[in-house]
């Protein structure tokens, strides 16, 4: 059972993807007479992680609220090849316009929450999440992030107004580390500050001046069990830089808290679906 919230913006998203593929009419669809019914199923075409489903509903019901989906999964359920994924009935006219809006979220969704899996498989038993970054499609931010947390992931930050990360140039900028954090409580003392750090010292200096977590950007393995031993459990570790399949478990044995993943948002190999549709009689 799925219990992940959908985000606010869903539908308005989908109103977006419909107008932009739509704009003034699907012309071939109106070759095919207006009160013709069709029934139509969605199928996988190979093993992953659905992800998308309020999406691909919403899709038809912007279209004609009387069509019907029947789902045989959930979002974050695993789904095998040449499964039956969900029945529909309606026109044959929403069913054919929005046949490829709907499949092009359930692809996207299913991709990266498919990928998130795999990154959280390769760490299990380990005390490491797997985090998201800012590094998602445009305009589908808070999609893919729901698609994280179907996969097993956590969100980092959604943007630039929701927590503090002090990153080399914002020190530059500000002049240290320390002013840099003081600047940050003064400006939002509620939210919670990461501070990127790139040396053992600036660790010390950040865990004086009272940041909440530390980025350790592109650390060595060695250096990243210095830092957690230095650390003590004060503050939370996030590893990140260049993190693949093959080295994610070594960086996650060290004792990190977090290990952000870039490719798991913006690197997107669409999940293969199809949908048969058929009139009736």
């Amino acid at each position: 059972m799925n219990n992940q919230s959908l985000p606010a913006d869903f539908k308005k998203t989908v109103q977006e993807a419909l107008a932009e593929d739509i704009g003034t009419g699907d012309i071939t669809a109106q070759l095919i007479a207006s009160n013709t019914q069709a029934e139509a199923q969605v199928i996988s075409r190979e093993q992953a992680i659905l992800c998308g489903t309020a999406w691909f509903d919403e899709v038809f019901k912007q279209l004609d609220s009387q069509v019907q989906i029947l789902w045989h999964v959930e979002d974050g359920e695993t789904i095998n090849p040449n499964q039956i994924l969900c029945l529909l009935q309606g026109t044959a006219h929403a069913l054919l316009t929005g046949e490829r809006t709907a499949l092009n979220f359930l692809q996207l969704l299913s991709s990266t929450a498919t990928q998130v899996q795999a990154y959280v498989k390769a760490i299990s038993g380990t005390r490491a999440r797997v985090l998201d970054t800012r590094k998602t499609l445009p305009g589908l931010r808070q999609a893919q992030k729901y698609a994280v947390r179907c996969g097993g992931g956590t969100n980092h930050r959604m943007g630039l107004y929701d927590a503090f990360l002090i990153k080399e140039n914002h020190i530059i900028a500000a002049g240290s580390i320390r002013q840099a954090i003081i600047a940050a409580r003064h400006h939002a003392a509620h939210l919670p500050i990461e501070v990127e750090v790139e040396t053992l010292e600036q660790i010390k200096e950040a865990l004086v001046a009272g940041a909440d977590s530390l980025l350790l950007d592109n650390f060595t393995l060695s250096q990243l069990r210095e830092a957690v031993t230095l650390v003590q459990n004060k503050v939370k570790l996030e590893a990140s830089g260049g993190i693949t399949k093959k080295t994610i478990r070594a960086i996650a044995e060290t004792g990190v808290d977090f290990i952000s993943v870039g490719e798991i948002t913006k690197n997107v190999q669409a999940v293969d679906f199809s949908m048969r549709m058929q009139t009736k009689e």
